[in-house]
């Protein structure tokens, strides 16, 4: 029998033309996002976004699907609430469900001095509109029967920030919906194709290089999480103070209804919630050490079992099924770096956003867009130029470890 070849959820592949009003490359929710919002929001339909795996083959298929506007910044805060705000309007538009729960998020506080921080974080996010609250131990009991709230564990529950419009939200429907918006647009997704060169004319850019042919644009979006900052300093000469460190993640197998929100603790480096197959899906921080692996460890499988079942002693004896790494592409302050046209006329770069990328996707997405298609910088994204690091500015988030001179 004769096999046909299945094409793509978002339409059949496009072959790839040798000009385009805009190339994006990477293929996962920010560059799919800004692909979108350059069509629906400017009018701008003649887009290619290029990937040389698959769309969705980096972070945006390997993150834990958290969603959330409690981050300490005021800069920082506005962006995420509006990216929250925007998933039922895209669930709408895109005629897609994206599988939303907004379950909100419960962050644990294992001592004074984390109440104390806490408080701080609550002011900054009502002071912008932001829902979240402060609990004390009862009260997180109540929240989360399944909680050990006794004093018998390393790191006591003292109480807990809850912030009720955060949640979870299916990540490859978000890739899949996005896609099928972006092409319902007319614009072209071009998949299992390599970027090999950016070329510019007089601090311009001017075209691109890929293995399939090459094409001339006047605009080209580098949005290409852990691999964003190699192929700019590769193809354009420009450093940035970014590291890549490996993060893993993984799945146990199916309970009943245990979990009502996600639940994380920054004393035990861990994070976890209940998918809608009622898997635990956990993850821990970064491994300690800059690298572009993907693979998984044991040491990491020891940890989370062990600071789960802190917490969550009913978890003890439960099966892990899956575990999967992804990389981080972390700065200094732990805040991204939205900028573009400062260097070379015509170049945008969203990059640098750790752990943080699937959050905020939605609201990136339109102001990038608006960004590349006035060639004016939006407000929004200003405090995240490239150039705070030259002027001192850095964002008051937790700091990461990068290794950066800009002399080298």
């Amino acid at each position: 029998m004769e096999k046909t070849q299945q094409k793509p959820l978002w339409g059949p592949k496009k072959p790839l033309k040798s000009s385009y009003d805009a190339v994006i490359v990477g293929g996962g929710l920010h560059g799919l996002a800004t692909a979108y919002f350059l069509a629906r929001d400017h009018g701008i339909t003649d887009v290619a976004v290029i990937d040389k795996n698959f769309i969705g083959y980096g972070g945006a298929g390997r993150n834990t699907a958290i969603v959330r506007a409690n981050q300490r910044t005021q800069e920082n805060v506005p962006l995420y609430k509006e990216a929250l705000d925007l998933w039922p309007v895209l669930t709408k538009e895109l005629d897609f469900n994206l599988m939303f729960n907004n379950c909100g998020n419960l962050n644990l506080m294992h001592s004074e001095a984390a109440m104390k921080a806490a408080r701080m974080n609550i002011s900054t996010a009502q002071f912008l509109g932001v829902e979240s609250h402060l609990l004390d131990k009862k009260q997180v009991k109540d929240l989360e029967p399944a909680l050990n709230v006794s004093e018998d564990i390393v790191y006591p529950i003292h109480g807990a920030m809850f912030h009720p419009p955060g949640g979870i939200l299916r990540h490859d429907a978000v890739v899949w919906g996005l896609a099928k918006g972006v092409a319902g647009y007319g614009g072209d997704i071009h998949q299992q194709t390599e970027v090999t060169a950016i070329n510019t004319e007089k601090g311009k850019i001017a075209s691109v290089d890929t293995s399939a042919g090459s094409i001339k644009t006047p605009k080209v979006l580098v949005a290409a999480g852990g691999y964003s900052a190699a192929i700019i300093n590769m193809m354009l000469g420009i450093r940035l103070p970014i590291s890549v460190l490996t993060i893993q993640a993984m799945v146990t197998q199916p309970l009943k209804p245990l979990l009502d929100h996600v639940v994380s603790s920054g004393a035990y480096h861990v994070y976890c919630n209940q998918t809608l197959k009622g898997e635990i899906a956990t993850g821990a921080h970064m491994d300690a050490w800059p690298n572009y692996t993907t693979l998984t460890t044991a040491h990491y499988i020891k940890h989370q079992a062990e600071a789960l079942t802190q917490f969550l002693p009913c978890l003890a004896g439960l099966k892990f099924m899956r575990i999967w790494g992804g990389l981080a592409d972390m700065t200094p302050d732990m805040a991204p770096i939205m900028d573009g046209n400062d260097h070379i006329r015509g170049f945008f770069m969203d990059c640098g956003w750790g752990y943080f990328g699937f959050k905020s996707c939605t609201s990136t997405g339109k102001y990038m867009a608006e960004f590349m298609a006035t060639d004016e910088y939006p407000e929004m994204l200003k405090p995240f130029t490239l150039r705070r690091y030259e002027q001192h500015r850095l964002m008051g988030e937790t700091p990461a470890l990068v290794n950066y001179s800009p002399d080298n």
